[in-house]
């Protein structure tokens, strides 16, 4: 029974500094260990930093590819929807709580207007999808002389790509696409390009804008990590071979239904059936009896192998695509037809605490920067 744990203890123990034996254990990890069947499935593991593994070109293909998904995906843009819709829902409600009702009262109407002025709640939804779709949300709180509050604070919402410093190279060490950090971390300044990248008058200019005036949401998944990657990045090529599985299903069953039938014959080649020209099509008659040529038979297309696990499938993949948002698949197919009413109750439960995280994030990141100023 112990001859799994004497291979384990070197078989020459050292002596230590006290003169008793000391026993080394030669152990490992299984995931540690390269082999010929894991070699592949590892291969494109690194050790690059948070900021270089999500570098302008890395995020550039993600946020380009997650928006053409969210574009063309009627579940991907469900998701992204009901996401933003349950983590801002209507909007931020502002509650004075001073010894004063009257000035209570007084703040919470004058805050209710200024939001409904600028959008809030619209804007807020907009930097939600952003985040799931582009990875982070960038604002600018800017002056808005338009507005007929006597707050003439307003929200300006600008595209990740905006972000970004096409000089980078000349710039100091502290530096990350855009951001320029002090030496604790702190961001000083954001480069803002003034039009848009895919813009057609599209040109280098960018502006130099203070941190204070720049509202940036994002989640931090890596220490050190200064931009962010989209929310949805784990199912992107779920997306993509959910779209194509349904794609292999229409073209089966309209290749069949293309074909009315196929001639077919079990005589061998040049046996007695009567000759007949290949791929020639036969004109059918609808409610009309039809002779075959001698030794020919008809036979029904059907469009069997992948309908009969189509609906499965669509579960199955759906179920894994909305794990990563801590969504529960009746949420994210907007279909409970398979739940009974405990396990719709249970499913939302992390999905529910989910939300108030994020909703706790907003409220730290964005909505105490925006009553500050």
């Amino acid at each position: 029974m112990l001859n799994w744990l004497s291979k384990l203890i070197a078989s020459k123990p050292r002596a230590g500094k006290d003169g008793r034996a000391v026993r080394f254990l030669r152990a490992r990890y299984d995931a540690a260990v390269t082999t010929d069947e894991n070699r592949r499935h590892w291969a494109k593991a690194d050790g690059l930093s948070a900021n270089a593994a999500n570098g302008p070109e890395v995020r550039r293909l993600l946020r380009n590819r997650s928006r053409y998904e969210v574009a063309n995906n009627s579940y991907a843009r469900g998701i992204v929807l009901t996401l933003a819709n349950d983590v801002i829902g209507t909007g931020p409600r502002l509650q004075m709580l001073t010894d004063n009702a009257n000035a209570n009262r007084q703040v919470e109407q004058a805050f209710i207007l200024w939001s409904k002025a600028i959008g809030l709640a619209d804007k807020l939804r907009t930097m939600r999808m952003a985040r799931a779709t582009d990875g982070e949300a960038f604002a600018i709180l800017t002056s808005n002389p338009q507005l007929a509050t006597a707050i003439q604070l307003d929200l300006r919402l600008i595209e990740a790509e905006q972000v970004t410093t096409p000089d980078l190279n000349s710039l100091v060490s502290n530096a990350i696409d855009g951001i320029i950090f002090d030496e604790t971390g702190n961001p000083l300044e954001y480069h803002v390009l003034r039009r848009h990248p895919g813009d057609a008058s599209f040109q280098r200019e960018y502006d130099r804008l203070p941190a204070a005036s720049i509202v940036h949401w994002y989640r931090c998944d890596r220490p050190g990590q200064a931009r962010g990657i989209p929310d949805i990045m784990p199912a992107l090529p779920l997306f993509a071979q959910l779209r194509r599985f349904t794609l292999a299903v229409l073209s089966a069953a309209e290749t069949a239904a293309d074909f009315a039938g196929i001639l077919y014959t079990d005589a061998p080649a040049n046996g007695e059936a009567d000759s007949a020209e290949p791929f020639e099509p036969i004109e059918l008659e609808k409610r009309a009896l039809v002779t075959m040529p001698g030794g020919w038979k008809m036979s029904q297309l059907e469009a069997e192998q992948p309908a009969t696990t189509y609906a499965e499938f669509k579960h199955e993949i759906l179920n894994e695509i909305a794990r990563c948002l801590n969504m529960p698949f009746n949420v994210a197919a907007g279909n409970s037809s398979g739940y009974n009413y405990a396990s719709g109750r249970l499913d939302h439960q992390t999905y529910f605490k989910s939300i108030r995280v994020e909703q706790a994030h907003v409220e730290c990141v964005v909505l105490d920067r925006i009553l500050s100023a």
